[in-house]
């Protein structure tokens, strides 16, 4: 059980700082965003490749940290049933979701995705604008890492769900551990 709180930990720990790092690309996004709105409005010009750049970055930044949102269960969820439930009753409702729900539809899109991505990186695609920025098979991996990023979370999650089932969950950092009703954040 100790082994299962470590994979626990660790893949929760990637995700916490994969999310730490990319979700600074909103400040990004703003800068750039604001520094075109300036150049059409103020110098009546634009550079292509900038208007591509702040919807690339948002791309990036939100397929990079789902995997951080669902650590943080900043994702939607009918709260209705949920909330209100005991802490064994959310990890088999999380048990059950994660396996017939969330680890399937990562599954379909690392397997369709993986021929998208693949094209674009032999053609090394880039925009469709004229003037526009190349790499775009740079940003189509973040589909993959997407895959990779909440599949990991969500066996994590399972994991999580085992733990409490066994009656381990103790064996987890309390900030790991399902919230009760005086931890919401």
């Amino acid at each position: 059980m100790t082994f299962i709180a470590f994979l626990v930990r660790a893949i929760s720990g990637l995700n916490r700082i994969t999310g730490s790092i990319f979700s600074w690309l909103a400040l990004a996004i703003v800068l750039v965003c604001f520094t075109v709105v300036v150049q059409r409005y103020l110098f009546s010009t634009t550079q292509l490749w900038m208007q591509d750049l702040y919807v690339w970055l948002n791309g990036a930044m939100f397929t990079a940290v789902a995997g951080f949102a669902l650590l943080r269960n900043d994702h939607v969820r009918v709260d209705i049933f949920y909330r209100p439930a005991s802490t064994r009753t959310k990890a088999i409702i999380d048990l059950i979701g994660v396996c017939f729900f969330l680890l399937p539809f990562c599954y379909i899109v690392w397997i369709y995705g993986y021929p998208f991505v693949m094209r674009s990186w032999r053609i090394y695609e880039a925009s469709a604008n004229p003037g526009g920025m190349r790499g775009l098979y740079i940003l189509k991996t973040f589909i993959l890492g997407f895959a990779v990023l909440v599949a990991l979370q969500g066996i994590s999650m399972a994991l999580r769900s085992v733990l409490v089932l066994a009656g381990k969950e103790h064996l987890l950092p309390i900030d790991l551990r399902y919230e009760t009703d005086g931890d919401a954040h």
